[in-house]
């Protein structure tokens, strides 16, 4: 799974409604249901805030190499 794919699936698991993450983080609630529905992408300043809203961390897998 990717990390729009992710995303995604957390927003819809959020436990509130696309309504409210779009008043809570000031993302327009057009942007945050086409992406919901696959129909566009985000920028990377709108997934950092969805990833804040939903206390959501990137990290490493486990088996990446050292560089």
């Amino acid at each position: 799974m990717d990390l729009i794919d992710a995303l995604r699936r957390e927003v819809k698991r959020a436990g509130v409604s696309r309504y409210r993450i779009a008043k809570d983080t000031g993302i327009t609630q057009d942007i945050l249901s086409r992406f919901v529905n696959g129909e566009r992408g985000l920028s990377m300043e709108n997934i950092d805030i969805l990833c804040r809203y939903l206390e959501l961390e990137l990290t490493p897998k486990n088996n990446r190499k050292a560089r």
